[in-house]
């Protein structure tokens, strides 16, 4: 079974991006490639990523 995880978009810095576990916000940022994302997301953006991909909320 996958799970599902919510992530939140803290910081946009060229082709990163730098998400928040929303189930474990004391853990450190994640490092994600802008490619890998919707187009679209802001700084605060709620991700959920699921089966290997991310989705916004």
């Amino acid at each position: 079974m996958i799970d599902k995880i919510e992530y939140t978009v803290e910081k946009l810095d060229g082709d990163y991006a730098y998400l928040r576990n929303e189930s474990a916000p004391e853990n450190d940022l994640k490092c994600v490639a802008r490619a890998l994302l919707p187009p679209e997301i802001n700084e605060g953006t709620k991700l959920l990523y699921e089966m290997f991909e991310y989705r916004m909320m």
